[in-house]
């Protein structure tokens, strides 16, 4: 069993930056694919950005691409965002997702773990 653990959301104002973490205790995710999908209110789940166990392969959503880089800790069971030049569309719930599964990165089924997910608010 894995658990995930968000931090790291909060109230920003419009092009500014936030760190978001994902962690887990005992477990390392280093066999894991890890995600992080986010969810505004009245929308559907999406992903912003996935990163490969190996950390050799990233996506990002083109909403997201040239703002946000995730990253794999030093620690193998931490993930990172990074979200700069913030919009108030980047405002919802973000989530972390952890899977074995080697499909497409789009595949929400196939993410076997998450986290609670952590609010982001970007004000104008």
């Amino acid at each position: 069993q894995v658990q995930l653990v968000e931090s790291g959301g909060g109230l920003v104002q419009a092009g500014g930056s936030l760190r978001l973490s994902c962690a887990t205790s005992g477990r390392t995710l280093s066999r894991y694919d890890m995600a992080w999908f986010r969810q505004a209110p009245g929308k559907e789940r999406e992903l912003a950005a996935a990163i490969s166990w190996s950390g050799a392969m990233t996506y990002y959503a083109d909403s997201v691409k040239g703002r946000f880089t995730i990253s794999r800790g030093n620690v193998k069971n931490t993930v990172y965002l990074q979200m700069n030049s913030l919009k108030p569309e980047d405002t919802a719930v973000y989530y972390c997702a952890a899977r074995t599964d080697r499909a497409g990165w789009n595949a929400f089924s196939t993410y076997e773990y998450w986290g609670q997910g952590t609010q982001v608010t970007v004000s104008s």
